[in-house]
C-alpha cells in the first residue's frame, strides 16, 4: 500500500513540477519552432530549381549528410519509443536498438552508392532505368506514400504523448489538437524549405538530440557512480521481474508464437532500413557516391553512440522511475525518457522542470525533423514519379512539378493527422518496426533485383512490389497491433486472425519471391542492354546526376 501512496505522491509531484514551470517549457517548444521555421525560410529564398527542392541542389557534404541521415533516422521511436520497451521489457526491448544498429551495413553495402549513381531524385528512378516507366513509377510512387504514411502514424503518435504530458493535456480532444498542429508546422517546413531547409533542421536537431542524451546519460551513470552493474541491478529490482528482467524472453519469449514475433520484428528491422524512401533520398543530396558513402559512415557513427546511450536511458528510466509509474503516465512506455528527465533532476525542483523541458523540447524537434524528411520523400515520390512522368508523361515543366510536390505535402499531411490521432496509444517504436516491414517487403526486392539481376523485368518489379505492399499491410490491418488487444489501435474490436505484431517474417520473404517469379514467368525478355548500362552507371558513377 505504501508503494502506491509513494507512487501518487511522485506522480502527483511530477504534475505540480511541469505545471508550476509549465512558461518555461512552453517558450522553449516556441524557441525551437520559431528557430527551425527561420532556417526553413532562409533556406526557402535559395530553393529556385527542381534539384534545390529535391536534393538540395546537392551540396551537402558526406559529414553534413551524415549528420543529417542522422537526424532523420534517430526518430520519435529510437528516443521516446525504444527508451519506453528498455524500461518495461529490459532485454527484450533493447531489440530495437540493436535492429535499427546493425540495419546500416546493408544500407552501405547494399545500396548507398549504387542508389546515389543510378538515381537523380527518387527510387522510382532506378526502377524505370530499365523497366517501362509508367507502370514502374506509379507502383514506386505508391509504396513511398504507403511507407512514409505508416512511418507518420508513429511521429505522430509519439508527439501527441509528449506534449500532452508536458501541458497537462488528459482529454483526447486536446491530444487531436496536438498532433493537428504537428501536421501543419510539417507541412509548412516541406512547402517552404524544401530539401535544403529540411536537411538543416535535421542537423540542428541531430546535434541537440545527442547533447540531450549525453546529458542525461551522464546524470544517470553519475548516481549510480557510473557502476552499470548496479544500474542494471536496481532496473531489474524495481521493474517487477527481477533477474528476468535482464534476461531474454520477457517480451519475446513466452510461447511459440512471441518467440516467432522476435524473428519476424529482427528481420523487419535489419532489412527495412534500406528500403525506407525518407532515408534513401537522402543518398541523392551529395555531389558523388562517395560522399553518399561517407555520409552513412558518419551516420553510422553517430547513430551507434546514440543507440548506446538507449541503454542508459532505458535501464536508468527503470531504475529510478519505475515501471509502475511509467506505464500509469502511458501504457506503452512512451514517456519513460521525460520522466526520466524529470526524476533525475528532482521531481520537485526547477532543475527537474528544466531538464523535463529540455528533453522534451529536444524529442519534439526530434518529430518535426522526421515528419518533415517523411513528407518530402512521399511528396516527392508523388510529383516526380506520378504527376510528371505518369499523368504528365514526362511533358511537365521543373516549375509545375514542384508546385505538384507542394500541394502533395499539404494532402499528406491531412491524411497523416487523421491516422495520428488513431494511433496516438500505440508504442511508437512498434509502429517504426511496421513501417520498415512494409519498406523491406515492398521496396527492397525491388531495389536490389534491379541492381543486380539482368533478367528482372517489369511484371517482375510490378508483382514485387505490390505483392510485398499488400500483404504486408493486409496482415497488419489483420493483426493484433489494430485489434483485439487492449494496447490495439481500435480497442474495443477483435477482427484479427493473423498472430503476429509484424508481418515481416511471412511478406518480406514474399516479395523477394513474388519479383524472381513474376520475372521469370512473364513473357517479356529483360532488356540486357539497359541493364549493362545500369550496371556501370551504378557502380562507376559514369553519367550520375
Amino acid at each position: 500500500m505504501s508503494d502506491t501512496l509513494q507512487l501518487a505522491a511522485t506522480s502527483l509531484a511530477a504534475q505540480s513540477a511541469t505545471t508550476e514551470h509549465r512558461p518555461l517549457i512552453i517558450t522553449l517548444f516556441a524557441a525551437f519552432v520559431v528557430a527551425t521555421l527561420f532556417i526553413t525560410i532562409w533556406a526557402g529564398r535559395q530553393t529556385r530549381s527542381a534539384a534545390d527542392f529535391y536534393a538540395g541542389g546537392r551540396q551537402f557534404t558526406g559529414f553534413q549528410n551524415g549528420l543529417a541521415i542522422s537526424g532523420d533516422y534517430m526518430s520519435a521511436a529510437s528516443f521516446l519509443g525504444i527508451a519506453g520497451a528498455i524500461a518495461l521489457f529490459g532485454y527484450d526491448g533493447f531489440l530495437y536498438s540493436i535492429g535499427f544498429l546493425v540495419a546500416w551495413l546493408v544500407a552501405l553495402l547494399l545500396v548507398a552508392e549504387p542508389l546515389r549513381n543510378s538515381g537523380r531524385f527518387t527510387m522510382g528512378d532506378v526502377l524505370a532505368y530499365r523497366m517501362r516507366q509508367r507502370p514502374v513509377r506509379t507502383a514506386a510512387g505508391t509504396s513511398t506514400i504507403v511507407v512514409s504514411i505508416f512511418y507518420l502514424l508513429a511521429q505522430m503518435a509519439g508527439a501527441g504523448v509528449l506534449v500532452s504530458l508536458l501541458l497537462g493535456i488528459t482529454h483526447d480532444g486536446g491530444k487531436v489538437l496536438i498532433v493537428a498542429l504537428v501536421g501543419v508546422l510539417m507541412i509548412l517546413y516541406v512547402t517552404i524549405g524544401g530539401m535544403k531547409g529540411t536537411t538543416w533542421v535535421q542537423m540542428v536537431k541531430a546535434v541537440l538530440l545527442i547533447a540531450g542524451t549525453l546529458l542525461i546519460t551522464f546524470l544517470v551513470l553519475l548516481k549510480f557512480n557510473f557502476n552499470i552493474s548496479d544500474l542494471l541491478g536496481t532496473a531489474a529490482e524495481k521493474s517487477g521481474h527481477g533477474a528476468a528482467f535482464l534476461e531474454p524472453g520477457l517480451k519475446y519469449g513466452a510461447t511459440g508464437t512471441s518467440k516467432l514475433d522476435f524473428i519476424s520484428l529482427g528481420i523487419a528491422l535489419v532489412l527495412g532500413t534500406a528500403g525506407l524512401p525518407h532515408i534513401l533520398i537522402r543518398f541523392y543530396t551529395v555531389p558523388t557516391s562517395q560522399a553518399a558513402r561517407k555520409s552513412v559512415n558518419w551516420a553510422i557513427g553517430i547513430i551507434g553512440g546514440f543507440y548506446l546511450m538507449t541503454i542508459a536511458l532505458g535501464f536508468g528510466a527503470a531504475a529510478i522511475v519505475g515501471s509502475t509509474e511509467i506505464v500509469e503516465s502511458n501504457k506503452a512506455g512512451n514517456t519513460a525518457a521525460p520522466l526520466l528527465a524529470l526524476h533525475i533532476g528532482g521531481t520537485d525542483s526547477a532543475g527537474g522542470a528544466i531538464l523535463l523541458a529540455v528533453i522534451s523540447a529536444v524529442a519534439f524537434a526530434t518529430i518535426l525533423a522526421v515528419v518533415a524528411g517523411l513528407t518530402l520523400a512521399s511528396s516527392s515520390s508523388f510529383a516526380h514519379d506520378i504527376y510528371a512522368n505518369v499523368i504528365r508523361r514526362g511533358q511537365a515543366t521543373e516549375k509545375e512539378e514542384v508546385r505538384a510536390a507542394r500541394w502533395a505535402t499539404v494532402a499528406i499531411g491531412v491524411v497523416s493527422i487523421g491516422l495520428g490521432a488513431l494511433a496516438r496509444d500505440l508504442n511508437v517504436a512498434g509502429l517504426v518496426a511496421l513501417a520498415f516491414a512494409v519498406a523491406a517487403s515492398a521496396n527492397l526486392p525491388t531495389i536490389l533485383y534491379s541492381l543486380f539481376w539482368k533478367r528482372f523485368t517489369t511484371q517482375g518489379a510490378l508483382w514485387s512490389i505490390y505483392g510485398g505492399l499488400t500483404s504486408s499491410v493486409v496482415l497488419v490491418l489483420f493483426s493484433p497491433v489494430v485489434s483485439g488487444k487492449p494496447t490495439s489501435m481500435f480497442k474495443g474490436m477483435d477482427f484479427y486472425w493473423f498472430p503476429l505484431e509484424n508481418p515481416g517474417i511471412v511478406s518480406i520473404p514474399l516479395g523477394f519471391l513474388l519479383g524472381w517469379l513474376g520475372s521469370l514467368l512473364g513473357k517479356e525478355e529483360p532488356d540486357k542492354g539497359k541493364y549493362a548500362e545500369l550496371e556501370v552507371k551504378s557502380l562507376t558513377g559514369t553519367g550520375a546526376h
